[in-house]
């Protein structure tokens, strides 16, 4: 994480770890020993909140208290599994028509297949990292409130600093609630700072509540955190708060039952004026300094990583290395070599209209075939050359071995919104016109040809063409209905080679067994 610093202090977490909260589904680590300070001691530096702070984004980025492996914050599971945004990427991208993985790790491939169950360590490890997150935000809001302020003798100063903080803790805490809200239908416990730090069950949410709780935190906040594009790198601010209700409400129709895509246009309106730019190259969105060559001007929010400073299995050091194999040049990548696992299917692939120039078709054919007739085999399927550990200069990442990867995650960016927008513009029937040219903005950033009209049917195949392997596609899916059923099948999906239809109670992924059998008042999602 380049501006903050990420230093683990985990004194932070010791009362926060006894919390039970949204119930643990793999064990998760106790970072207490001999050596760290109490809490009352961290805090006695007043510099500790921003670090704790920084704890709080790296959530996001690292899986444990040591680098890549060695003291995992959660426990049963390859600490490079547990990596949130691997665990997010796994959910909404393998499950698609986007992605296959040919690696034989546990249930891996029960993603694409759409046969997962409510034993999959996978999503037993997402919805753990998704706990792990909240409770740590839960916990700096327990520590930064008036009266503990007051009882340290925090400076005003301070303390406004302090304010602005615990807003972007509750923005982290909003975030992780939609993802269990997006992959789980929000059946899970709302817990809060206001909740006892002793054990306890919490209740059950049902969707329409946890929906509610979000969007009345994004509300909340809104007036608190920093002015759009004014806070440091890459902390959150309005403009990602903003995105993230856009995002809520755009799916409010899933979640709840109730559209809200005029709630969502206002808010995407006000993205789009917020003085963002898009980045005149795609290919360096996605590269090793795509903080500082100019595609930061884009990004409304991004995870950040860095090849010294947080080095993970996971993050974009998997979305690197795990699709390069084959012929690939792993130079170009800027790693010391590749895992040979993902690659896309022939769904995805004719996306593209072949005759057309789009510079964002970053296919790699060589030694590839189209068809996928063994998942298992990497030259089954076409290569992607996305997502890289190289500078706009050519240069490889900071990490001189070749390991992990400088590239940050951009989970939020300008044309996601651009493309919102004119969805929202299509389903409300008001300003076509507007969303028409945000599309071509989108579209002629990367040479493809632009358009004059628009539709529903463009719109998805549009955000799959602009945004694959960022981490958008099942949610889209499932938006369209097209994820489950016989709508749309890709190859593999249903575990045919060709596609064949899946049950529809698959839009939202299972409870863990692990966490029923810890919280009895919990019950399990439909159909699983």
């Amino acid at each position: 994480m380049k501006n903050l610093n990420i230093k683990l202090l985990a004194g932070l977490f010791i009362a926060s770890l006894s919390l039970t909260s949204c119930l643990n589904d793999l064990d998760q680590s106790d970072p207490a020993s001999e050596g760290i300070p109490t809490v009352e001691e961290l805090y006695s530096d007043p510099a500790a909140y921003k670090q704790t702070l920084a704890k709080l984004y790296a959530g996001f980025a690292t899986t444990g208290q040591v680098g890549p492996a060695g003291s995992p914050d959660i426990a049963g599971i390859d600490e490079g599994f547990s990596q949130y945004i691997r665990g997010l990427w796994y959910m909404q991208e393998l499950t698609t028509d986007e992605a296959v993985i040919g690696w034989n790790d546990q249930t891996i491939k029960d993603f694409h297949y759409q046969t997962w169950s409510s034993n999959d360590n996978f999503i037993n490890a997402t919805w753990s990292r998704l706990d792990f997150e909240i409770k740590n935000c839960n916990e700096f809001l327990r520590q930064t409130t008036d009266e503990k302020l007051n009882s340290r003798g925090v400076d005003d100063a301070t303390r406004a600093e302090i304010q602005v903080y615990r807003a972007e803790a509750r923005f982290l805490r909003a975030l992780s609630y939609w993802h269990f809200l997006d992959f789980f239908g929000g059946r899970v416990g709302i817990v809060t700072e206001n909740d006892p730090t002793s054990y306890f069950l919490p209740e059950q949410a049902t969707a329409q509540e946890l929906f509610d709780f979000i969007e009345s935190e994004l509300s909340e906040i809104d007036s608190q955190l920093k002015a759009p594009r004014s806070n440091e790198y890459p902390r959150a601010d309005q403009a990602a708060a903003w995105m993230l209700k856009a995002k809520l409400y755009m799916n409010a129709q899933v979640y709840t039952g109730t559209a809200k895509y005029t709630e969502a246009l206002a808010v995407l309106e006000n993205v789009i004026n917020a003085g963002y730019q898009l980045h005149d190259d795609y290919d360096e969105l996605f590269i090793a300094d795509n903080d500082t060559n100019g595609a930061q001007n884009e990004v409304i929010f991004a995870v950040a990583f860095d090849g010294l400073n947080t080095q993970t299995y996971g993050g974009t050091t998997f979305l690197v290395h795990a699709p390069v194999g084959g012929s690939m040049n792993i130079a170009e990548f800027g790693i010391n070599g590749g895992w040979g696992g993902v690659r896309t299917t022939s769904a995805f692939v004719g996306k593209f209209d072949t005759n057309t120039s789009d510079d964002r078709s970053n296919f790699h054919t060589d030694g590839q075939s189209l068809a996928i007739t063994d998942i298992s085999n990497f030259a089954d399927g076409y290569g992607i050359k996305k997502w890289k550990n190289v500078t706009s200069e050519g240069v490889a990442g900071s990490d001189a071995a070749g390991n992990f990867a400088d590239t940050d995650f951009p989970m939020f960016r300008l044309a996601d919104a651009y493309l919102m927008y004119a969805e929202c513009a299509l389903r409300t029937g008001t300003h076509i016109s507007e969303g028409v040219g945000y599309v071509n903005q989108v579209r002629t950033r990367s040479f493809a040809s632009t358009v004059t009209t628009i539709d529903l049917d463009f719109i998805l195949d549009e955000r799959a063409r602009e945004l694959y392997w960022e981490g958008h596609r099942r949610t889209d899916l499932i938006r369209f209905g097209k994820f489950t059923g016989g709508a749309y099948v890709w190859p593999w999906k249903g575990n045919t080679p060709n596609g064949s239809p899946t049950a529809s109670y698959r839009n939202i992924f299972p409870i863990p067994a692990n966490a029923m059998a810890a919280n009895p008042l919990l019950t399990q999602n439909p159909g699983y």
